[in-house]
This record gives structure tokens, C-alpha cells and sequence, in this order.
């Protein structure tokens, strides 16, 4: 009798499995997602530092809507200023989606948003002036390095 018990359990996990899987979507490698920051950041803050965006367009694969615009997006700043021995530009990085409550981790390639002003001087040396403000509503568009699955 336990052993039909157990039969049966397993039975109802692989068939939530199966189900579960048959609902799972990929998103490529290299799907652009375009995103809209919801807060600001400057090329002075520290590398680490996260940052709220949303989608500014649906992502659609296959005829699909993966994704929906105004989804919300979560990144991190890759590179900054903020350390003044590495005088890097403002890079970024997407790190999640919402996907129904939950944060789907993504990886995508650096973005540099804007150029920020150089003397002739402090180009030379590979050095940037002033700092670099990114403000909410500010427009991104990150690809993705690796593929998603949701």
C-alpha cells in the first residue's frame, strides 16, 4: 500500500514537471530588450549598485509575447568612476526580469550610456571629465549574452 502511495506521488511530480516544462519559453542569445530606467544613477556611484528599469517594448519570439512591455527589469552598474585609480566609463548591465512574481536572472552585454565629455589631454590618457547623469525614463537597449528560459 505505501509503495502505490509513493508510485503515485512521484507519478503526480514528474507529470507537474512535464507540464511545466511544456510551458517553458526561451529567449535567445542576443534578443535585444529595450528598457526604460525607473531610477538615476551617475558615473560616480559605486560598481555593484542596482538600478530599477522596465521594458519598453514587448519581446516577441516566434510570434510570441514573452515578455510585455512595462515588465519590470532590475540591473547593476559594471563599471564607474567611482574608484578614482580606475577612471572607467558608466557601464552597465541587466541582471533580472519580473516573470509572474518572480526575478528571472538574465545576462546581457555592458551598455555605456551617453559619452561623457574629455579634454584633449584626458583623452590621451584614456580619462573622462564630469559625471555622467542617467535619469529616470532614460532609454536603453541591452542584448542579451546568454539565453532565458522562463
Amino acid at each position: 500500500m505505501k509503495r502505490n502511495k509513493f508510485i503515485a506521488v512521484i507519478g503526480v511530480i514528474f507529470a507537474c514537471f512535464g507540464a511545466s516544462s511544456l510551458d517553458a519559453a526561451t529567449i535567445p542569445a542576443g534578443t535585444m530588450l529595450s528598457v526604460s530606467t525607473a531610477s538615476s544613477m551617475t558615473s560616480q556611484d559605486p560598481v555593484g549598485r542596482t538600478f530599477a528599469a522596465q521594458l519598453d517594448q514587448n519581446v516577441v519570439i516566434k510570434g510570441s509575447v514573452l515578455l510585455k512591455a512595462g515588465t519590470k527589469a532590475f540591473g547593476k552598474i559594471a563599471a564607474s568612476r567611482a574608484n578614482p585609480r580606475k577612471n572607467t566609463p558608466l557601464s552597465l548591465e541587466l541582471t533580472s526580469v519580473s516573470v509572474n512574481g518572480h526575478n528571472v536572472a538574465v545576462k546581457t552585454d555592458p551598455v555605456e550610456p551617453g559619452v561623457p565629455t574629455t579634454t584633449g589631454r584626458q583623452a590621451r590618457y584614456g580619462y573622462t571629465a564630469g559625471t555622467l547623469t542617467v535619469t529616470p525614463g532614460t532609454k536603453l537597449q541591452f542584448r542579451l549574452a546568454r539565453a532565458v528560459t522562463l
